[in-house]
């Protein structure tokens, strides 16, 4: 899932990628509204917000959709980062890097929210922040991977993309090349799997509250495990039957 890049990745490859970090990025955005009536997996909201306190003058709240903005803005900058600093040792390391560091963000997010969140504004406006830097660390990770096939934090764009693959596969005019059908297979796996994962969150944040973001940090390392799971298979035969 994380070894191949643009051309060479499978459909397969693809649809696993998108349906889990997708996935994902529904949950936290949910978890993020019910917990802080805030957008947790994209910035479009707070560009929105940003806007408005600029015209209001109101400095205290400029200060932090700016930094939410900055915030966002870095994890995708550190993935990008990491993935052109390792990708000639190894594909596998550059891009299982990012998700480490995102997997480590959701999992002080878990505890901190489970142990220590006293509700203060402070702590409200940390929390929102790391999870922020997480998804930009994983929305860069995976565009980068897919050669922009994939983006699972948000879905304006995945949206429009969809309608214009969608009229240019109907279309009678179009060669109807099977490169369409794939991309609208992961589009719409995207759209679901982040449907999937807001209700998920919904549903399981009124029950067990902050413990659902321990589940997330569990999702990451399956992908991780992905890769890594033919090696280990073939360590262990090998440690067994020679």
């Amino acid at each position: 899932m994380l070894r191949n890049t643009k051309g060479d990745r499978s459909l397969k490859e693809n649809l696993m990628l998108a349906s889990s970090t997708a996935f994902v990025a529904g949950g936290v955005n949910v978890a993020g509204v019910i917990a802080f009536l805030a957008f947790t997996s994209n910035v479009t909201g707070h560009v929105a917000n940003l806007a408005k306190n600029i015209i209001d003058k109101d400095f205290k709240d400029i200060r932090i959709f700016f930094i939410w903005l900055m915030l966002f803005f870095g994890g995708a900058f550190l993935s990008g980062f990491i993935i052109n600093s390792l990708k000639h040792k190894s594909n596998y390391k550059a891009h299982a890097i990012p998700i480490l560091v995102e997997i480590c963000i959701l999992a002080f997010v878990a505890f901190y929210g489970n142990i220590l969140y006293q509700k203060s504004t402070l702590e409200r406006e940390i929390i929102i922040g790391c999870i922020l830097f997480s998804m930009g660390l994983q929305n860069a990770m995976v565009s980068v991977i897919s050669g922009s096939l994939i983006k699972s934090t948000h879905l304006t764009g995945l949206i429009t993309d969809m309608g214009a693959e969608l009229a240019e596969w109907i279309h009678p005019n179009s060669d109807k090349t099977v490169a369409i059908k794939n991309k609208l297979y992961v589009r719409t796996t995207i759209l679901g799997f982040y449907l999937l994962g807001g209700l998920a969150a919904g549903y399981f944040f009124n029950i067990y509250k902050f413990k659902i973001f321990y589940f997330v940090p569990v999702i990451l390392l399956t992908i991780l495990y992905y890769d890594l799971s033919p090696i280990i298979k073939h360590k262990i035969s090998k440690a067994f039957f020679i």
